[in-house]
């Protein structure tokens, strides 16, 4: 008698389809690796362009004390051979651009000063002799010592200002903003995402259930872009009558926004997590004489604490990656003030405002990137507390153990 039980030899679709299964699955974690060592490989080039920049300025110029080059008698038939096959009487002599002295003019030799204030040209009304060229003054001297400060220094600093002579790259108030914006939105998506579940799940009619879980959902995917414009022009005055903040756009008014696109993640995943629950539950607690909301409360609600919490995290990393939401609705302004009715800027929008603008290789660049390593530590961070206390430790202490 043969064995009812015995595996099958597959067929040939089923065996496609499998390896096809894998090969996606491979590519996409490939990918995601690969994305992360550019991002990381991009954020070292400001370590390494640091070190070159100071190994350059501790050792000294080679054309710093550079004499004058010798007579080439050479020099003239060279000069003869550059120049154009074709007569031109409209373009400038260069013989006489050279008796007139121009700067950059053929033959002649420019040493650029070291000390700003001394001229180009020697002139005794100055007070400066000819051995003060490179004599640096003192506050000269502190520009330069704050030009060659380390990298760790200024990126721990009070001020975000990218652009200028000595430009200014502190992360803390954009991390004040992102703290700012990101709490203020998880105080007022996640209580009202968890409270829609809830209702959803155990106090709706299966008609409104079947119309209201659709609708939110589908407003996980609606554009980031339209609820700032929202936010910006809506309401940004709405907040300000009512509070009557010196700011039009502040922390406040992104963090509505960005609640906005948390309350359907927190929804969705939180209205799964109580719909995975027994129903045994529920049903023994309504058999002991608990009501409705005592039981949703006291028994559904910790039951499926595990996948809320996790809806909770995965909206913190949602606010905290937001991009356009905090571009439009926060006022986009780096303060290091925890006060939620000034403008704060957060570190997604810095990377997203400026990476377009940045010259590629620059101090700049490296530090954007290594805010982008700052996200994806924070993301992955989430995702590790989910994995470890989550899954691991609340489960294992509802279940008693």
């Amino acid at each position: 008698m043969s064995n009812p039980f015995k595996q099958t030899r597959k067929r040939p679709g089923e065996w496609i389809m499998e390896w096809s299964i894998r090969l996606v699955a491979s590519a996409s974690i490939v990918m995601i690796f690969l994305i992360l060592l550019f991002v990381m490989r991009e954020a070292a080039t400001l370590f390494v362009s640091a070190e070159a920049t100071t190994e350059a300025t501790s050792t000294p110029s080679a054309g710093s004390n550079m004499e004058p080059e010798s007579y080439n008698p050479d020099a003239p038939a060279e000069a003869a051979a550059s120049e154009p096959d074709v007569y031109n009487p409209e373009a400038e002599d260069p013989t006489t651009t050279q008796q007139q002295g121009e700067p950059g003019a053929p033959g002649q030799f420019i040493y650029a000063s070291k000390n700003p204030k001394y001229p180009e040209i020697y002139n005794p009304d100055t007070g400066l002799l000819p051995e003060d060229i490179d004599v640096v003054a003192e506050d000269q001297a502190e520009v330069d010592t704050t030009r060659k400060t380390s990298v760790l220094s200024k990126l721990t600093g009070d001020q975000w200002q990218p652009v200028g002579d000595v430009p200014k790259f502190g992360v803390k108030p954009l991390l004040i903003g992102t703290l700012k914006t990101t709490t203020i939105a998880i105080l007022i998506g996640a209580p009202l995402g968890i409270l829609a579940a809830l209702y959803v799940a155990f106090f709706a009619k299966r008609r409104v259930r079947e119309v209201v879980k659709p609708a939110i959902e589908l407003l996980a995917g609606f554009p980031s872009v339209v609820i700032g414009f929202f936010c910006l022009v809506t309401v940004a005055s709405f907040i300000q009558d009512i509070t009557g903040a010196p700011y039009r756009l502040n922390a406040v008014v992104g963090g509505i926004g960005l609640a906005l696109a948390v309350i359907p993640i927190v929804f969705s995943i939180a209205e799964d997590a109580l719909s995975a629950v027994p129903k045994t539950l529920r049903e023994a607690s309504l058999a002991l004489g608990s009501t409705e909301w005592q039981t949703a409360y006291r028994v559904m609600l910790p039951a499926a604490a595990p996948g809320v919490f996790a809806a909770v995290l995965l909206g913190i990393g949602r606010a905290f990656g937001e991009t356009m939401i905090a571009i439009m609705a926060t006022g986009n302004a780096p303060l290091s003030s925890f006060s939620p009715l000034e403008p704060a800027r957060t570190v997604a929008a810095t990377i997203g405002s400026e990476m377009g603008e940045v010259v590629w290789g620059s101090e700049h660049y490296g530090v954007l990137f290594f805010m982008g390593v700052l996200l994806f530590v924070f993301s992955f961070g989430l995702n590790a507390v989910t994995e470890l206390y989550v899954k691991k430790r609340l489960i294992k202490k509802f279940q008693g153990q």
